[in-house]
């Protein structure tokens, strides 16, 4: 590996695209320390700090990177240009006119980018509004002056904030290497795991009996390597599905005869399923702590039933039931996001236009109903192997109380990335016939 990133790094093209790439990192790291200037810092610290459910703001903070609880310039981070891309996304489905645009090739995927864009403002202005607001309610949480000023230039300030991280995003996409926006959210993620790893050993490891902490030591890091082997397994397991091209003869040529394959990821959703789940779960008590309003009691009840920080304690087993609703909505949204994403109807119509055909399968429905039975068999496995990793932490919090940011979502986000962004630079290695990465 190091030797191929020396190869690598020989290539003029490829090692300034990596010195860009890393320099925009290191802008997003300064821009993470500039706070936000209106709010009474040390006062948000200690308000964040005395939260009893970290579980709704902490989901928020660890794809900041940690500048929400430090209320930087860049605390709504990338996620409202995430939310955006899957609001985009989805109105391709239900508007045609999107759905045009989408298979409109290049010209189509600039308006959507566009479309994308004018969301991320949206979201961003809302969301920083909100925030704005009910730091303006919370005692003492503003500094001193006029309180309308001081909430318009918060919500510049996020706003702006949000805005120059898609803009980097984009910029390491057509400057750097790999995808820019998932590059900034990895980055993000990264930034808070050396805290949280010292934070387990700090609490299980040092000042323990040398026994006890040799045997705490290894389990931390065999959950850690067991995590990471079945996020690397989970994303790159796929199913094939063979298809044959029937042969034409055209003049004296002959066309087709080719053999090719349908790749049919075991983890077709992704993250997704766990992020679609975990923002419904948390959407309530967020909404009660941003508000500083904590509800009545069957309010206050239902978010502990939501809180994942609750679930498999035990000392309250029934706070549990929140832990299967929310399994069961992880495979709810595995098919839910693989049926707006992949369409065996479409793929077997293309096929069937293009004279290919799946050996033993008739072309056209019986293809498209094949191509579902399929599907339905692998979505089921690929989400009870994010279940796996996604609970595994939960369990680990809930018995043992180790709180850390890189649960299953992070590992997923962080493991997919790095292999995406390595496979890029492999790619533009073999094209100037250096050995790569996966060559070792």
């Amino acid at each position: 590996m190091f030797k191929s990133l020396m190869n690598a790094l020989k290539v003029k093209e490829i090692r300034m695209k990596i010195l860009f790439t890393l320099f925009m990192l290191a802008v997003i790291r300064l821009g993470s320390a500039i706070p936000v200037t209106g709010v009474n810092i040390e006062v948000f610290k200690s308000w964040y700090a005395s939260l009893t459910d970290g579980d709704n703001l902490g989901f928020l903070d660890r794809f900041t990177g940690g500048s929400f609880e430090s209320m930087s310039i860049l605390a709504l981070s990338i996620t409202p240009y995430i939310t955006s891309s899957i609001i985009v996304q989805l109105l391709t489905i239900a508007i045609p006119k999107f759905e045009e645009w989408q298979k409109d090739g290049e010209d189509g995927r600039k308006k959507l980018t566009k479309l994308t864009r004018f969301f991320t403002i949206a979201l961003a202005l809302v969301e920083s509004v909100a925030m704005a607001i009910g730091f303006s309610r919370t005692k003492d949480m503003l500094v001193e002056g006029n309180k309308v000023f001081l909430v318009i230039e918060i919500v510049a300030a996020l706003t702006a904030g949000s805005a120059f991280l898609m803009w980097i995003g984009e910029r390491i996409t057509d400057k750097g290497v790999g995808n820019g926006i998932s590059i900034v959210l990895t980055i993000n993620i990264l930034s808070r795991m050396p805290n949280d790893i010292a934070a387990l050993f700090k609490q299980f490891v040092i000042g323990k009996p040398i026994a006890r902490g040799v045997v705490s030591a290894i389990i931390i890091l065999a959950v850690i390597v067991i995590m990471v082997v079945l996020v690397v397994v989970l994303n790159g397991a796929e199913r094939r599905i063979p298809v044959q091209y029937a042969k034409k003869i055209q003049g004296r040529k002959t066309y087709g005869g080719n053999r090719s394959e349908i790749p049919l990821k075991v983890n077709t959703a992704g993250v997704m399923p766990i992020i679609f789940a975990m923002s419904l779960f948390q959407f309530p008590g967020l909404i009660l702590q941003l508000t500083g309003n904590k509800g009545n009691e069957f309010w206050t009840e239902v978010v502990n039933y939501l809180s994942q920080s609750n679930w498999c304690n035990p000392n309250h087993w029934n706070y549990s039931i929140g832990l299967v609703v929310y399994i069961l909505l992880l495979i709810f949204f595995a098919y839910f996001y693989t049926s707006i994403t992949f369409n065996p109807i479409e793929i077997a119509e293309n096929m069937k236009k293009q004279g290919g055909f799946i050996p033993g399968i008739r072309p056209g429905k019986p293809t498209s109903e094949y191509l579902t039975n399929i599907l339905n068999y692998i979505i089921f496995i690929g989400a009870c192997g994010l279940t796996i990793i996604g609970v595994l932490p939960i369990f680990f919090n809930g018995m043992f109380g180790a709180k850390v940011s890189f649960g299953g979502t992070s590992l997923i986000i962080v493991v997919s990335v790095i292999l995406e962004t390595i496979k890029q630079i492999e790619s533009q290695m073999l094209v100037r016939n250096y050995k790569g990465f996966l060559e070792d």
